[in-house]
């Protein structure tokens, strides 16, 4: 079992230690130079799709709520922790490069999740499925290359996931009241997680987006919010902090872990840390996307890719700051190049709680445990979501869905009383397989997607021009000349 542990592990850091961060880049530039930056020539319609985005579901899943659903996903625990890890392993100049991450991360989660609803097939009530195994298997015609993405993606979401994230509920309320008068262990925590989750899994897809629609965006305003405070009560420091974020990003104190990093850890923490905490071209997102009722795909294309900017320029930026901030007021906090040392995992686990905690007090205590708890759930349900798509692609058998439900629910108790190493990594080497299976797809792709943007680019200048109305911009495949080639189905066809 041990060597068993050893392999994964050691596949796991081989894949999102090097092969993915290149590949993800490589996407994101080369989808950047394909769509002429559309993250940068369309921000005014990636704010115009979010602000219509509630709207004209028709009896399906909104625009609104497959974002939430993606949002829910990106938005975790890696967005506190994973953040912690960036500064103590790069320094504050690591955020720098998330940056510059985030705005090439566009590009990709445009694509996929345009192609996402290009593909995307009829449910025949009312709602849509689609993905990465629907696109390989509709637009490359690999059909057996879109079901190997379905089951890597579907156990890594629907039975892995529960696991991990329920193991990091548990793991916060044990924290929480292990010194109060009632203690809440792992069995007690567990069986609360189960109780929670269960009402929202059990209710199928359209249970998961209007959770996820009410919880995601308050979750984050919330976080948002808190840190807005601390920024507003620590002027001097927040200033000092955006110095700190560019003067490392391109200067020789970034720090690793106590030893000289210089610039080169900076980038790389930055860079790692930015990419998969956006998830764009990790496939996720995109079974989201397809699921959502649009007048046009473009549409959905730019409010994932309004994700991607609120994970890493809002969630991840707010992070940064919060810890920047406590380290100027209290070097005890945070001292780039020294806090870590050879414990940088255990350290970063609570880093931020701490910080939050120094500059606001102890009350905090209980509210970032509470949005611990939050983030983790969310994350089974948007996880889930994207097993469920998944199972749909594989089967429409009555009976498959239940059991999935009910297999989630069980693995999500045993996450929480078990020790989970190997799940997690585990997990780890399914998406990163799927990762690179999504990748493939959404590259030889991506002159669909450029023709639908092409399309849409064209109904918005008419527009523009007085000669259609806003209401009336739609996609019609059948016919039309910006598309390399015929659509297969029907779905936009009328």
């Amino acid at each position: 079992m041990e060597i068993i542990s050893t392999v994964v592990s050691t596949l796991s850091n081989w894949l999102f230690g090097t092969v993915l961060i290149w590949l993800l880049l490589g996407a994101g530039a080369f989808l950047t130079w394909r769509t002429r930056a559309v993250q940068l020539r369309h921000l005014g319609s990636i704010a115009r799709a979010v602000a219509g985005s509630r709207s004209g579901a028709a009896g399906g899943i909104s625009s609104f709520q497959a974002f939430a659903v993606g949002l829910a996903c990106r938005v975790g625990t890696g967005n506190i922790v994973g953040v912690a890890l960036a500064l103590i392993l790069g320094g504050p100049g690591a955020v720098f490069w998330m940056w510059v991450v985030a705005l090439l991360g566009t590009a990709t989660a445009f694509t996929e999740a345009t192609l996402g609803q290009l593909f995307k097939v009829e449910r025949g009530d009312g709602t849509f499925r689609g993905g990465p195994a629907h696109y390989i298997a509709r637009g490359l015609r690999r059909p057996v290359l879109g079901g190997v993405f379905a089951v890597v993606f579907m156990i890594a979401n629907g039975l892995a996931m529960p696991m991990v994230q329920a193991n990091a509920m548990t793991a916060a309320l044990d924290g929480a009241t292990r010194d109060g008068a009632v203690e809440v262990g792992p069995w007690w925590g567990s069986l609360l997680v189960v109780a929670l989750v269960a009402p929202v899994l059990l209710g199928g897809l359209r249970s998961i987006a209007r959770a996820a629609e009410l919880i995601a965006p308050l979750m984050a305003a919330a976080y948002l919010a808190l840190v807005a405070v601390i920024i507003l009560t620590h002027p001097a420091q927040a200033l000092a902090a955006l110095g700190q974020i560019l003067s490392g990003a391109f200067g020789l104190r970034a720090g690793l872990a106590g030893v000289a990093g210089g610039v080169t850890q900076a980038v790389l923490n930055g860079v790692r840390r930015g990419l998969f905490s956006n998830e764009a071209g990790l496939g996720g997102s995109a079974c989201a996307a397809g699921s959502a009722t649009v007048a046009h795909p473009a549409r959905q294309g730019f409010i994932q890719s309004f994700g991607v900017l609120v994970d890493t320029l809002l969630v991840c930026t707010a992070t940064a700051l919060a810890i920047l901030i406590a380290g100027a007021a209290d070097g005890g906090v945070y001292t780039p190049g020294v806090t870590g040392g050879q414990d940088a995992d255990a350290v970063a686990g609570t880093l931020t709680q701490t910080a939050i905690g120094s500059t606001l007090g102890a009350w905090t205590t209980w509210p970032m445990t509470v949005l611990v708890l939050v983030l983790a759930y969310s994350t089974i349900l948007g996880a889930f979501s994207y097993a469920e798509v998944c199972l749909d692609y594989l089967t429409r058998r009555p009976w498959a869905p239940p059991v999935l439900r009910v297999g989630a629910l069980a693995c999500a108790f045993v996450g929480g009383v078990a020790k989970l190493t190997t799940v997690w990594s585990t997990a780890d080497v399914l998406l990163g397989a799927g990762a690179i299976i999504n990748l493939v797809g959404i590259v030889m792709l991506s002159r669909w997607a450029t023709g639908v943007l092409r399309d849409w680019e064209a109904q918005r200048a008419e527009v523009m021009a007085g000669t259609r109305t806003a209401d009336s911009v739609r996609f019609v495949a059948t016919g039309n000349p910006y598309l390399p080639g015929r659509l297969p189905g029907d779905v936009w066809s009328r």
